[in-house]
């Protein structure tokens, strides 16, 4: 339960009780600011406390924005301000010195320092809520505030400035706004004109029924896998079937996101629930595909395995480029400058986030595909949209970071360290080659995986496939003795999964027995739900997973090398196997630790948050 304090006046007809106990507040009124510092230490610890002005006049969106969000600790909008536990003691604090400040002149003390006003409709109103926020600033504590847009929140001086903003909020919509507002405001094209225009109307009426974003999530990922299902029974029907529910599937992700944003119920296992069944779903119905041209006697696994190696890589480049540039300082570029630019002409942002092919557009062109044609032709045009996708974003990336003056932050190397994903092998060769070949990380990382991805493609398993993997992992190490703090060093993570998951693509296809691509499908599967894993982590503010967790499933390098072993050592049926045991083994323990620690993470009261950045 949260408690809300009324403070000041009260004033008759006022809405301003009903309205906080409709947003879930247990209203308590304070007679002075003393009384009101009494009430705020009466209230739990665990729980959310508000202190707002009885005289505020807005809209109940408005305190739904400023009062309720989970996402951060201490938050305002003119009249109010709220605290979360991790924020009860700023609050109390700043409380304090206030109401000492008030009583030091009062009392005939020494003239406190002026307190702070807080100017509405050209008048000076004295809020006792806006003095302990201004006292929250000048503590140099983080507030946070709402962006209101047209919704009203005052804290009027007189009766006439009361009334006219009792007719401003007569003249908005707040229902409207807070529709407008449950949609994400940077979407790609298809989403934006052909879901959610009616998306949002679907996540009111789900949160009107008590529905959570959690359980929308859910469906979605239920409805994805009998798309998945239908796929798989290489029909006509079945895959005009797929097409459908995976274009359903589709609504109800957004659908996710608008309910959390419509109800601001974000959570950060929802975060994570949200992004790692986007990954399972899409990558699901490759599998299912692939199984449905497999009963038409078409074998595409290897085009469904190359889709899933390519949108793992692009999504990587996504995250390395973006943690490398997080909190990087002097961060200038005319290449970013030159996007902004076009990013003022309306027509290129919409050609600019279509070409990506983001995940609307991207699903939108599978569900018609796999309605209309065939499995292979989907593979084929998922494949050279992604691909062009790909070399344009990173492009665009590498231009950039060659042409901004930025200086990177420990931080920042140390997430693409995390994000490099090194085992045992490294930190044994860290340990003994402390000097390194000293050659840019992203060279030595190239050279690595060129030499081992040609080996594997020219000779097959052999010696020269052994000696490359050796000097492949040499490299991967040399590349990681020293911080990734270079221009281009966030390209690192994104080479290190190329290398390995087209390994393990060209070694299962090489085998050219039944079962082995499939084997090769499941492995980089489960190993590339580590590598988003440790993305969500990094992101949510979370650390990258633990050592221990690392060194069981022996890192980049030393999966790559095992499997180059297992392929030079065992029989191409004994291979297919040891990829099918590997896949399971892996899959289970990082599953397990990763439901762990999220499970964990929310019962401990983690931090909300709710991911807003590019398109997937």
């Amino acid at each position: 339960m949260s408690t809300a304090i009324l403070t000041g006046s009260p004033v008759p007809g006022s809405s301003i009780e009903g309205d906080l106990r409709s947003l879930g507040f247990d209203v308590r009124t304070a007679s002075d600011a003393g009384d009101a510092e009494a009430l705020l230490a009466a209230v739990p610890g665990d729980q959310r406390v508000a202190v707002v002005d009885a005289r505020f006049v807005g809209h109940e969106h408005a305190l739904r924005l400023g009062l309720t969000d989970p996402r951060f600790p201490l938050g305002a909008i003119p009249g109010a301000v709220t605290a979360q536990p991790a924020g009860r003691q700023a609050l109390t604090r700043a409380m304090a010195r206030e109401n000492s400040a008030s009583a030091g002149t009062a009392h005939g003390g020494a003239p406190a320092p002026a307190r702070p006003s807080v100017e509405y409709a050209d008048s000076i109103v004295d809020s006792l809520a806006d003095r302990v926020v201004a006292a929250l600033d000048a503590d140099g504590v983080d507030v946070h505030r709402p962006e209101l847009g047209s919704l009203v929140a005052e804290v009027p001086a007189d009766p006439q400035a009361r009334n006219e903003a009792r007719q401003a909020v007569a003249a908005v919509d707040d229902e409207a706004v807070r529709l407008k507002s449950a949609v994400k405001a940077r979407d790609g094209f298809f989403t934006t004109y052909c879901i959610s225009p009616y998306s949002r109307y679907l996540a009111r009426w789900c949160a009107r029924r008590g529905l959570t974003p959690n359980q929308v999530t859910t469906a979605s990922l239920v409805t994805a896998l009998i798309a998945a299902a239908c796929a798989a029974t290489g029909t006509r029907g079945g895959f005009v079937a797929a097409g459908v529910l995976l274009i359903a599937s589709f609504v109800l992700d957004c659908t996710d996101g608008q309910l959390a944003r419509y109800s601001l119920q974000y959570s950060t296992l929802g975060a994570w629930l949200d992004a790692t069944f986007d990954r399972a779903k899409e990558y699901a119905y490759y599998a299912g595909l692939a199984l449905g041209a497999a009963r038409g006697g078409d074998d595409v696994w290897a085009l469904a395995l190359g889709a899933m190696v390519l949108q793992t890589c692009r999504h990587v480049v996504d995250f390395s480029f973006n943690e490398a540039n997080h909190d990087a300082t002097a961060n200038t570029s005319p290449t970013a400058a030159l996007s902004d630019k076009l990013d003022s002409v309306g027509w290129t942002v919409w050609v600019r986030r279509m070409i990506v092919l983001p995940i609307g557009e991207r699903w939108a062109m599978i569900a018609v595909l796999t309605a209309a044609t065939t499995p292979r032709i989907t593979f084929y045009a998922l494949l050279v949209g992604c691909a062009f996708a790909a070399t344009y974003t990173t492009a665009g990336r590498v231009l950039r970071s060659l042409t901004r003056k930025a200086r990177r932050t420990d931080r920042a190397a140390q997430a693409l360290a995390d994000l490099a994903d090194s085992g045992p092998l490294t930190e044994l060769l860290a340990r003994t080659l402390p000097v390194g070949i000293r050659i840019p990380a992203p060279l030595a990382a190239v050279a690595g995986v060129l030499l081992l991805v040609l080996a594997a493609s020219l000779d097959g398993p052999g010696f020269s496939l052994l000696l490359a993997a050796v000097l492949y992992v040499l490299l991967s190490a040399d590349a990681l003795l020293r911080p990734l703090k270079g221009a281009l060093d966030w390209l690192v993570p994104p080479l290190f999964r190329a290398g390995e998951y087209c390994t393990v693509l060209v070694l299962a296809a090489k085998a050219d027995v039944n079962g082995a691509l499939p084997a090769a499908f499941g492995l980089v599967a489960a190993v590339a739900y580590h590598h988003y894993d440790t993305v969500y982590r990094i992101r949510g503010n979370a650390g990258a997973p633990p050592a221990w967790l690392v060194r069981a499933v022996g890192g980049q390098d030393g999966r790559t090398l095992l499997v180059v072993v297992l392929a030079v050592l065992l029989t191409a049926s004994q291979f297919t196997v040891a990829l099918t045991v590997l896949a399971v083994v892996v899959a289970l323990v990082v599953l397990l630790e990763s439901i762990r620690f999220w499970v964990a993470a929310h019962r401990a009261g983690a931090p909300s948050v709710h991911d807003e950045g590019e398109p997937a």
